[in-house]
């Protein structure tokens, strides 16, 4: 390069003392020739080019993994913040909730259990329930356990919602395989609308039966016991005089269609039948298209007469004054369903009787679409077109929620529910029950919202996820009440996340390593090298995956002494000893104190080595003999610093880890390169170590030998020549080996070495 500048220059003839520098660029550049000097130069730059190039390259490389890692990271806490604020309604930030401690727990967290009452009166439902499914008894009902919680808890509401899930559950003869399959079978539909009718009929008879009993001197009952005398008993409560626009006539005093209104609500057909038989001569056909329907199993009329019925409907009582007359008639045809009948159906359970009763499953064309109520039409105008607005859902939380649940939108109740942070623990234990019995339909990815639809369900079909909702229900108190979270984390011991784990295994593997029970949660132990049991062992009957599992993230976060405690109770030597290599390998140099950091792995190790010894375990050859090596350099070190010169001297001859004589250097080289990392990282202080124990004893040899006579004189002066050999061969060994040592190691090798001269 300068030759080319330095010619191009003369051509120029800019300066005058071009041809001196000309001639002297030459002289300078075959004399670069001549000796090679110019070539090795241009290889060691393209060599330094080829390293710089490299090392900027894997620095981007590297920099480019530390932020897709950093990526995940945020990716997955982000999920998590947004899991948590999810589930947190309008209480969330409320503390001031009772807490009671846990009912399983024998040594809990510090502090009180983050369970209230309600929480611990389920968890204790729930422990009963594992208890028979992991000892193989015969499984119980969770939902009649989790309903016993309601009587204890005093609230009609709760107790209610118990009867009602128990009722709507009640449709299965086999267990269902493909639930989705089987929750939209038109079979298992009519199940879901017959159960919902009953209880609605249910409840309804219980509320006049309590109507009547607490106003007897004005119900005035009487008579054979029976709904017919209820009812007549009731309507002197709710119809105390005459009503105008009641047609043919009355029964006992009473309109007739009002009478055989409430006998069908309190849903009594028979007693119906006997209304209609004493007034048959003022109602024309009715009685037969009546006896019909209630011969049906599934209350509905034939096509042909149901078409009459909705005839006469619509010439004759479409516009009649009768609200009770054109109730029953739309009851019984499944007409006018765009009539809601706020007369007779003020209440929302009335309303929702009424329309399940108008819902048809036959697809035979005989009535136009318009005119036909199915389960999806009623389900989207619950769910969609009212909303939670239209049924003051947040006064009335579980209104809504029976709203839904009747309906068969089981996963959408759920999820409504379960946004209140007060009932948080009744959402998750009726989904609980439903997904016990195959009949909750669940999300397939754990990513999903709460409530979710996925592509080619049908239209008013959601999904619940399931995964996160047991998640979020258990950070509250996991942290506190670790064993109580395990027993709800066993009903995931099937399902699996989006990469295919099996979440059991990772819910336990998390909850061990944020609670840090150990020891209660995987077991221990003991000093003889025996497992003491862990709370795991009865929920998985091979313990080592989970243990494994739990290892393997400890050691990804950085717990590397908590993975060796749990890979050795694992039974996995060969990480129990890798991981102690690396813990060992930046200590062993360092001068032991009471609890400090090498006391504590010190003891750690020796404590692995005697059990491993006593029970003859060991582990992969070259990771066995590091660990080995290692803690005979701890020795060494120990007795170095313990100032024990001579002790240390013989350790480190026995260890023949570096050349104590000429001879020995081509060894001890050609050796070197069988340690491993951690073995190579110390050996500067090795060699520091072993120079200064060769000048110490040089300088104790130089004070005897001072005026020692004769012999013992020679005998002196040989070990002095022997120790002056062996600093030479530390110097040449540290010259030899292909490994950069640390610092100004060489530097001070070689002052001691001519210290010795």
């Amino acid at each position: 390069m300068a030759l080319t500048n330095f010619l191009k220059l003369g051509k120029r003839k800019e300066c005058v003392g071009c041809s001196r520098t000309l001639l002297l660029a030459i002289c300078t550049y075959t004399d670069r020739l001549r000796h090679g000097g110019f070539l090795r130069n241009e290889r060691e730059n393209a060599l330094l080019s080829a390293i710089e190039e490299s090392r900027r390259r894997t620095f981007l490389l590297a920099e480019e993994y530390h932020r897709e890692s950093m990526l995940v990271q945020w990716e997955q806490v982000k999920q998590r913040v947004l899991h948590t604020l999810l589930g947190a309604g309008e209480d969330a930030l409320d503390f001031s909730q009772d807490v009671e401690p846990s009912f399983i727990s024998e040594v809990g967290a510090p502090g009180r259990s983050a369970l209230d009452s309600v929480e611990v009166a389920y968890g204790r439902q729930i422990y009963v329930f594992n208890e028979k499914v992991v000892n193989g008894h015969v499984q119980p009902n969770l939902g009649d356990l989790c309903a016993s919680v309601a009587d204890s808890l005093d609230d009609k509401n709760v107790s209610d919602m118990w009867l009602m899930v128990k009722q709507m559950t009640d449709v299965l003869l086999v267990p269902a395989k493909d639930t989705l399959k089987s929750r939209v079978s038109v079979e298992m539909q009519m199940a879901f609308v017959r159960q919902a009718l009953t209880f609605l009929e249910s409840s309804y008879k219980k509320y006049t039966m309590m109507t009547v009993f607490g106003n007897l001197h004005q119900a005035q009952l009487g008579g054979v016991p029976g709904t017919y005398q209820l009812v007549h008993s009731f309507l002197n409560i709710k119809l105390p005089g005459p009503m105008p626009g009641m047609q043919d006539g009355e029964v006992e005093g009473h309109p007739v269609w009002a009478v055989i209104y409430y006998c069908l609500r309190c849903g009594d057909l028979a007693a119906a039948m006997q209304v209609v038989n004493r007034a048959q001569h003022q109602l024309g056909d009715f009685k037969t298209w009546f006896q019909e329907y209630m011969n049906s199993p599934d209350r509905r009329l034939a096509p042909a007469t149901e078409n009459k019925v909705r005839l006469y409907y619509r010439c004759v009582l479409r516009n009649s004054t009768d609200p009770y007359k054109r109730a029953v008639f739309c009851l019984i045809g499944k007409c006018d369903i765009a009539d809601n009948h706020g007369e007779v159906a003020d209440k929302t359970e009335d309303y929702l009787w009424l329309k399940l009763s108008q819902v048809c499953f036959d697809e035979d064309g005989s009535s136009s679409p318009q005119d036909r109520l199915t389960l999806a039409h009623l389900q989207k105008q619950l769910l969609e077109d009212y909303g939670e607005s239209h049924f003051s859902a947040s006064q009335q939380p579980f209104l809504y929620f029976q709203v839904l649940f009747l309906t068969a939108q089981f996963e959408a109740a759920i999820a409504f529910l379960f946004r209140v942070e007060r009932l948080h623990s009744h959402a998750v234990h009726v989904a609980l029950a439903l997904y016990e019995l195959k009949l909750l339909l669940k999300s397939s990815g754990q990513s999903a919202q709460l409530l979710s639809q996925e592509p080619g369900d049908p239209p008013m079909v959601r999904r619940l996820n399931f995964i996160r909702l047991l998640m979020l229900y258990t950070r509250k108190f996991e942290a506190t009440d670790p064993r109580e979270a395990l027993q709800y984390f066993y009903f995931l011991r099937n399902e699996k996340d989006n990469q295919g784990e099996n979440m059991f295994m990772r819910c336990v593997s998390e909850l061990v390593i944020e609670s840090r029970e150990f020891d209660m949660l995987l077991g221990r132990l003991e000093k003889d090298g025996s497992r003491k049991p862990g709370v795991i062992d009865k929920f998985a009957g091979d313990t080592r995956a989970i243990i494994a599992k739990v290892a393997s993230e400890a050691e990804n976060k950085g717990l590397f002494e908590e993975a060796v405690k749990l890979y050795e109770l694992g039974k996995n030597p060969d990480k129990v000893l890798e991981l102690m290599n690396k813990l060992l390998s930046p200590v062993i140099a360092q001068v032991s104190a009471p609890q400090s950091n090498k006391e504590r792995l010190k003891n750690m190790a020796l404590g692995i080595a005697e059990r491993y010894r006593n029970n003859g375990i060991a582990g992969e050859k070259s990771v066995d003999g590091t660990f080995y090596l290692l803690l005979d350099l701890m020795t060494f070190f120990d007795e170095y610093h313990a100032g024990h010169i001579d002790r240390a001297y013989d350790v480190m001859e026995r260890l023949k880890l570096v050349p104590l004589s000429q001879d020995q250097v081509e060894e001890r080289v050609a050796a070197f390169r069988n340690f491993s990392d951690e073995v190579r990282h110390n050996l500067s202080e090795v060699l520091l170590a072993t120079m200064n124990i060769l000048f110490t004893q040089y300088k104790r040899l130089k004070g005897v030998t001072a005026g020692t006579p004769g012999r013992q004189q020679r005998t002196l002066e040989d070990r002095d020549s022997v120790l002056r050999s062996q600093a030479r061969a530390l110097i040449t060994f540290a010259g030899m080996i292909p490994y950069r040592m640390a610092g100004d190691t060489n530097a001070r090798l070689v002052q001691m070495e001519v210290l010795m001269n």
